[in-house]
């Protein structure tokens, strides 16, 4: 099999208070819109909030949204300042990622991480 692409799709309980969050809060630029559904970039991946496709029935994300930015601790401060909740500060984690934790409208966690230079993600272990 021959992956070409991906994205995340959500179906949200509030089709346009997702679309506040992810393009304006987050910021996301929009990589398609269509009846129905719009398509953000997410760095190499894409997220599409559809206002279609979902059921009367609750449904949980068991996952997460990971992120990468350049300083989590700037996203943090401009978060803040943007009334978001903070679900867990940005801090060091044992692991060496700097993690940020905040939630969307339907309370999906949304990691934002900071790699540092210095961190085995960033080194070519080949």
């Amino acid at each position: 099999m021959e992956v070409l692409s991906s994205r995340t799709i959500l179906r949200p309980r509030d089709y346009d208070a997702a679309l506040e969050f992810y393009g304006t809060t987050l910021g996301l630029a929009i990589a398609r819109e269509y009846p129905g559904g719009t398509v953000f970039f997410a760095g190499q991946g894409l997220i599409e909030i559809a206002a279609h496709g979902a059921s009367d029935e609750p449904t949980h994300f068991a996952g997460a949204l990971w992120l990468q930015v350049r300083d989590v601790y700037d996203a943090e401060a401009e978060l803040v300042l943007a009334g978001v909740e903070i679900v867990r500060e940005a801090k060091q984690e044992p692991w060496g990622l700097h993690e940020l934790w905040i939630a969307d409208p339907d309370g999906i966690p949304v990691v934002l991480v900071q790699i540092p230079p210095d961190h085995p993600i960033r080194r070519d272990t080949r």
